[in-house]
């Protein structure tokens, strides 16, 4: 037993498994699997469902597949297959040889409908999808059998196979299991388990007419596939009868085609703040232009969180933070992005980059001359080494690091003042100059020659500490400044009358195209993540920097509300 696993102390699921092993079920086999529908990008939701389900097989020494479940052609696409394996090798999930396809097992599952059929326990309805719920009934009320619940085993194996064989429109006939329409559980009133769709699948074509549902299909394949635990969100718990009734008939009905008996557990999905979650929203955001793209880094999807630069190790320590827990809750946004920080503040190197520059020229240093000074890479870690950055007569601090007419408490640059500059000397404001609107555009500045940084014995105490970077060797950059895509906490609770989209923050994006970093950029990593002095941690845009064009995406800022909170 993984006694020692990583979920050990937050997880209710590993006391489930333990019960499991000790009871010798499933001859002591764990086997989970992850099966997502190829119908739009992977969230940061389903980030904790994969690594729940492969970080238990792996603690347990099982087998972890990844299974897609793509019964629905009309919404799925091969870029949404490709966009799930990048992101599932991404976290760190290995499902070796193990992946599948429910389609792989259509004809598997058409034989397993007909047996169905011919013990008399589904049949075809000609109810129309309106029809269908009327009869359904209510949570107080029992549903009405369908006029068509009653055919024939001949007439529905006839009409089921010309369902597939395409005779009928969409829409026209269904086939539902033979349950019970009085049930207190709606998923067991006669549930459709197949339905007409003529249209072409990104994996078997023109093949097939009929395609199943999910709620048939999923634990089907569980079951084909000896998937021990199926673990799926809290809002199937209702699904789980119609789950067993599905896996109970294939055991009796087809045994051949089944490897054991899965179970189904439920656990709380992730909602965070400021944030949705659900696929159908977050298409929307994609498709009524709202972001750019399934992996605009605003979004909660894991290759928008890439693209961003978060790394897989802070997206598996967020998801070990917050545990496994039956019942729902809203994360904080501030814990994901404190577990980004901590993650980055251990491996980013340090570097100078000016986002609003503001031009200074040093008046007494020589003309001409460079000078090139080592910079530490991580504050107290010699391992990490040093860089170079030349410093020269004409440099960039930042607009904020100067005010004309500062507050008591101001320790940057202001006139007659003096502050440091980072990993080089002590300069002072001599002489402010300003365009015709009255913009203060350079400021003319003095720097002491015996205040160099590590070789400092002038004495001279200065409280602020500024980054610069110098004008003639600095590189052009834009830098994308990103904020919560909404404004309220939670976007779903939107006043009567309005949409989710009218809660959207104007200002979850801030495009800076003046900026100036230093040249030690120039040839870096591109997997590379950089701590900006003072301004947070940034990733170069995998998709539009380049050599000529660096475009810096900020991961997140330096100040943790989340640590603050928990102190």
């Amino acid at each position: 037993m993984a006694e020692t696993a990583d979920y050990e102390k937050s997880n209710f699921i590993l006391a489930i498994i333990n019960k499991d092993l000790e009871e010798g079920l499933n001859d002591g086999r764990i086997h989970t699997r992850f099966p997502p529908e190829p119908s739009g990008y992977l969230h940061i939701g389903h980030a904790k469902a994969i690594l729940l389900n492969y970080s238990i097989a792996r603690d347990y020494q099982g087998k972890f597949n990844l299974r897609f479940d793509d019964t629905n052609p009309i919404k799925e696409d091969q870029e949404f297959v490709d966009s799930i394996l990048q992101d599932i090798k991404w976290l760190g999930a290995d499902w070796e040889d193990r992946l599948f396809f429910t389609s792989d097992y259509f004809d598997t599952k058409y034989e397993f409908a007909l047996r169905l059929i011919k013990a008399g326990r589904a049949y075809v309805c000609d109810l129309s999808p309106e029809e269908i719920r009327d009869y359904r009934g209510t949570l107080t009320e029992p549903g009405k059998d369908s006029p068509y619940r009653n055919r024939s085993v001949e007439e529905n194996l006839d009409l089921f196979a010309r369902m597939k064989n395409g005779e009928f429109p969409d829409g026209s006939r269904v086939l539902r299991a033979k349950i019970d329409m009085a049930s207190g559980n709606l998923n067991m009133r006669d549930p459709v388990i197949y339905r007409i769709l003529h249209a072409s699948h990104h994996r078997t074509g023109d093949k097939w007419c009929i395609y199943p549902m999910y709620d048939f299909d999923h634990p089907f394949s569980d079951a084909i596939e000896g998937i021990t635990h199926s673990l799926c969100s809290i809002e199937f718990s209702d699904n789980r009868l119609l789950y067993d009734w599905i896996v109970d008939n294939a055991l009796e009905l087809y045994p051949e085609a089944v490897k054991g008996r899965p179970r189904q557990y439920e656990f709380a999905r992730l909602n965070i703040t400021n944030t949705v979650m659900s696929k159908r929203k977050l298409r929307r955001l994609v498709e009524e232009g709202f972001v750019q793209g399934w992996d605009d880094p605003r979004m909660p999807t894991i290759a928008a969180l890439r693209r961003r630069g978060v790394t897989s190790e802070a997206v598996a320590d967020f998801c070990d933070r917050i545990g496994v827990a039956r019942s729902a809750s809203m994360v904080d946004m501030a814990l994901l992005e404190h577990c980004i920080r901590e993650d980055l503040n251990a491996k980013a190197h340090r570097v100078m980059g000016v986002l609003e520059p503001l031009k200074v020229i040093i008046t007494n240093w020589p003309e001409g001359q460079v000078e090139w000074l080592e910079i530490e890479n991580l504050p107290g870690d010699e391992d990490a080494g040093t860089h170079k950055a030349p410093f020269a007569q004409e440099i960039y601090i930042e607009q904020e690091d100067f005010m004309e007419d500062p507050p008591k408490k101001f320790h940057r640059l202001s006139p007659g003042k003096e502050v440091r500059l980072k990993g080089a000397y002590i300069i002072k404001c001599e002489e402010v100059i300003k365009d015709s609107t009255g913009k203060v555009v350079e400021l003319r500045c003095t720097y002491d020659p015996e205040t160099k940084s590590g070789e400092d014995n002038s004495g001279k105490k200065v409280k602020g500490v500024i980054h610069w970077v110098s004008v003639q060797h600095g590189l052009p950059a834009t830098v994308r400044l990103y904020d919560n895509l909404f404004l309220n906490e939670n976007p779903d609770d939107a006043d009567e009358g309005q949409d989710f989209t009218d809660n959207i923050n104007p200002e979850s994006l801030l495009v800076l195209k003046d900026c100036i970093v230093e040249p030690a950029l120039a040839d870096c990593d591109p997997e590379s993540r950089f701590q900006f002095m003072r301004k947070g941690y940034f990733f170069l845009d995998p998709k539009d920097s380049s050599k000529n064009n660096l475009v810096f995406n900020r991961i997140v800022g330096l100040r943790d509300s989340w640590a603050k909170k928990n102190k």
